[in-house]
């Protein structure tokens, strides 16, 4: 990276997908088959998630419909699964932007994937077994974005159960992720990434995490198993 002072240029990037996490989703389609979408249109805050779609796409509309699905995240170890679905579509009719971006209409995406299904607890959307991570959720509310923004949704989606891989979680703490141990899948301009080690110490990380987690979860702990 030029470590100069150059002065910063004003540019037009055709998409501004600086660095997150991929996830897939999981819903159930009209016709009552399992799907499986990819997106990286993803942010968390505390046991809340928003989900970011383009609204001719299938996977917003089962959830809508449905108001429930599951939110899997993978590892970089799962990136040539994730590829596999990057241009197929649950959508019988193929919209015309994707037709152009050269997706083709998909029946079984776990098939053409490679990846299997599971039952979740709380939600009937498949969790994806492949995922190190998996989340239930519900749908609270849906936005949409202005329509300078273009045909884009923006799900309001409430976690119900959080489900992890044991290798992923700390040895002295089973409720908390080991971002050691961690490596999500990163989609960075349309290229996968992951994580590499840590950087620099974090002054956040010496808050005890157990102080973020909200009410409602304290109180699901508290219930008999």
């Amino acid at each position: 990276m030029n470590t100069s002072r150059e002065p910063h240029r004003t540019i037009h990037p055709p998409i501004l997908y600086a660095g997150t996490p991929v996830v897939l989703i999981g819903s159930i389609n009209p016709d009552g088959s399992p799907n499986v979408a990819p997106i990286s249109s993803a942010w968390w805050l505390g046991w809340n998630c928003v989900l970011g779609f383009g609204t001719r796409s299938q996977t917003p509309q089962n959830i809508q419909r449905t108001r429930q699905c599951t939110i899997n995240l993978p590892s970089v170890r799962e990136a040539h699964f994730v590829d596999r679905l990057a241009r197929l579509t649950a959508s019988k009719v193929v919209p015309p932007h994707k037709l152009a971006m050269g997706y083709t209409h998909c029946a079984d995406k776990f098939a053409a994937s490679g990846l299997n299904p599971e039952p979740a607890e709380y939600v009937q959307a498949p969790l994806i077994r492949e995922c190190p991570l998996q989340m239930e959720a519900e749908l609270s509310a849906t936005h949409t974005l202005t329509p300078e923004a273009g045909n884009l949704v923006a799900l309001e989606l409430r976690i119900l159960r959080v489900r992890a891989h044991p290798a992923i979680l700390r040895p002295t703490d089973p409720d908390r992720i080991d971002p050691d141990q961690w490596r999500p899948l990163i989609m960075s301009f349309c290229s996968f990434y992951g994580l590499g080690e840590q950087v620099h110490p974090s002054r956040l990380a010496e808050i005890s995490e157990s102080l973020y987690r909200p009410q409602r979860v304290r109180d699901m702990m508290q219930q008999p198993a």
